[in-house]
């Protein structure tokens, strides 16, 4: 089916579901269930298992479907991530502070405590690599250890103190519709992750953990330099898939 037809296809249901017919709406959900599924297997890991993953994103996909209009001038399944992925972290909030598995809570209390150990040694803080050696991990395990209990990303967050520096939010066009402004944003996550593991891990180091470059070049085994080079290539990858 191509694209057009798929968007024709998706309006058509739309109409008809917003209009009180049930085959229609099931039929639609039916059809858009790949994508609640993809979104629900970010949270994986969060303690809550796949299969009500899935039946909350349903729901934020069933709001979608009720709110949606063609004049937002984007394409359903744009319009609809941002509240699949609303539907699951609002549940995940009010069911208490997100949950992650026992084994990473495991690993980021004794993460938690070998820092407070190694302030208390060296009245500063450790780096990755020395907070790795104390607690027998990788400097990628402690990256992933403490970035299970946070949000994926910020896009207030800022690249170090270099030249270059910017959040990611001053790459997305501004615009005063909110709804417009959740899908720039939902564009720009999609545009992150079609990039590679290491580009994926230098955003992740460089914007959401704010070390430097030297830093990020440390925990991925390459030099600085590298780094900049592949900054400079995931910036103008983004803004090719941005648009601006």
């Amino acid at each position: 089916m191509s694209e057009a037809i798929e968007k024709s296809d998706n309006l058509l249901l739309i109409q008809e579901a917003q209009n009180g017919n049930r085959d229609a709406m099931e039929k639609l959900i039916s059809q858009n269930m790949g994508l609640v599924k993809t979104v629900a297997r970010r949270f994986i890991g969060r303690g809550v298992e796949y299969e009500d993953l899935v039946q909350i994103g349903t729901m934020g996909m069933l709001k979608a479907a009720k709110s949606f209009d063609a004049d937002f001038g984007t394409v359903f399944s744009t319009y609809a991530v941002p509240l699949i992925i609303g539907e699951i972290r609002r549940f995940l909030r009010d069911d208490g502070i997100i949950k992650v598995s026992r084994d990473i809570r495991k690993k980021g209390m004794l993460i938690m405590k070998a820092k407070e150990e190694y302030i208390k040694e060296h009245q500063q803080e450790p780096k990755l690599s020395e907070l790795a050696a104390r607690c027998g991990m990788t400097t990628e395990e402690i990256v992933y250890a403490l970035d299970a209990v946070s949000p994926i990303y910020s896009l207030q967050d800022t690249v170090g103190n270099d030249e270059d520096s910017a959040t990611l939010e001053q790459m997305t066009p501004a615009d005063e519709n909110e709804i417009e402004s959740m899908t720039d944003k939902l564009a720009l996550a999609e545009a992150i992750s079609k990039l590679d593991r290491q580009s994926q891990m230098i955003i992740q180091l460089r914007f959401y953990k704010d070390l430097s470059q030297q830093q990020t070049a440390e925990i991925l085994g390459i030099t600085q330099v590298k780094v900049s080079r592949e900054e400079k290539k995931i910036f103008a990858f983004l803004r090719k898939e941005l648009n601006i």
